[in-house]
């Protein structure tokens, strides 16, 4: 529940909860890619370049930045699922920017210095199933909550 200054709590909408929840992942993930062990090779961790072979999960390439980035875009999530319209602008807009991360991963020489989130593989297709992700439920659950308000 959602309280408004002095008001009675107010229930979030689906769209809210979708938007919340994804932030709260994003934040997870981005705190775990910090912890030896769940992030295997942690002493190879670089700041923002390809060369790291540091891996969430054993699966998933990160460094320091692609970790930073996906805590800020949590607790940007978390901040944007306090109103309708802000959590359906976190995940259509946050789906777009995965979408051209992807398209970006696979127009990019994967050992090249253009390469400095980093991606590989995985990420890429972590990235294409998250952007659809995040749009669909922007789009369909931000029109339920239209739909139920007629």
């Amino acid at each position: 529940m959602a309280r408004t200054h002095g008001a009675a709590p107010v229930a979030r909408t689906a769209v809210q909860q979708a938007a919340l929840l994804v932030g709260v992942v994003f934040l997870l993930v981005g705190v775990l890619g910090f912890i030896p062990g769940i992030t295997t090779d942690y002493g190879s961790l670089k700041f923002a370049e390809h060369h790291s072979r540091a891996e969430l999960l054993g699966i998933f390439q990160v460094s320091i930045l692609h970790n930073l980035v996906h805590v800020l875009f949590g607790v940007v999530g978390m901040a944007m699922a306090r109103t309708v319209g802000g959590a359906r602008a976190f995940l259509v807009g946050g789906g777009v920017v995965y979408l051209a991360l992807w398209i970006y991963g696979l127009v990019i020489d994967l050992d090249s210095d253009a390469n400095f989130v980093p991606v590989d593989t995985a990420d890429n297709w972590l990235h294409l199933g998250l952007g659809a992700a995040m749009i669909l439920l922007g789009v369909l659950l931000a029109r339920r909550h239209a739909w139920t308000r007629r």
